[in-house]
């Protein structure tokens, strides 16, 4: 998505210079059939500018192929959209030297706030009538901090979704409704093989939720 260059520039002064780089937009078609939004780009993002295109992109790609959907039918983005990273000091393994390497982080809430006006920029212009998400970032960031993933996982909600005040002082809930679907991050998979049945009845549950769009019952 080509975003206003005021809402580029407001988005890095608002971020005030903390530990992030780059920037990827958001991507797919203006009226997809579902809306996903992630955590925040990895390193492998950042180099290409592709949301999702790495690890977890690849487990992504494949939960949509089970739904006969490619990456064409869907808009991907994030709460963040450059990638949070740390500062690490190690040894080594193979060289037996002392190096610093900036592995991916979680995004702090500064940051997810920080960017916030894009992802409400992208779901006014969109106004998809699904929106997916995946991990707890994007959870909390449309839902708040009551929400978890572990919790909400697969079940419905409909309603109104944060976003920021005219001031852009806080989040307040929407006025438009919107129908909300929150799932496991694609790399839960990595990390807790026994997420597989729910993840995948939740996936199932996507596909129903999907079907009845198409036949305009969205309830």
């Amino acid at each position: 998505m080509n975003y206003p260059t005021e809402l580029i520039k407001e988005a890095k002064q608002r971020m005030n210079n903390r530990p992030v780089e780059g920037f990827v937009a958001g991507q797919g078609p203006l009226e997809p059939k579902i809306m996903f939004v992630g955590e925040a780009p990895g390193k492998n993002e950042v180099e290409n500018h592709i949301p999702f295109s790495g690890q977890a992109g690849k487990e992504l790609m494949t939960c949509l192929e089970k739904l006969s959907l490619t990456r064409a039918d869907v808009y991907i983005t994030s709460a963040v959209r450059s990638r949070p990273y740390s500062t690490v000091e190690r040894v080594n393994k193979r060289t037996k030297q002392e190096e610093i390497v900036y592995p991916n982080r979680t995004p702090t809430k500064a940051e997810v706030f920080a960017h916030a006006p894009i992802l409400d920029y992208e779901i006014a212009t969109i106004k998809p009538e699904l929106i997916a998400t995946l991990g707890n970032i994007g959870l909390q960031r449309l839902l708040g901090k009551d929400y978890t993933v572990s919790r909400n996982h697969g079940q419905l909600y409909v309603g109104p979704i944060l976003e920021l005040n005219k001031q852009k002082t806080q989040y307040e809930w929407s006025k438009n409704t919107y129908r909300l679907l929150p799932l496991f991050h694609p790399a839960a998979i990595f990390y807790n093989r026994s997420l597989t049945p729910l993840i995948e009845h939740d996936w199932e549950t996507l596909k129903t939720l999907i079907d009845e769009t198409k036949k305009g019952n969205p309830e």
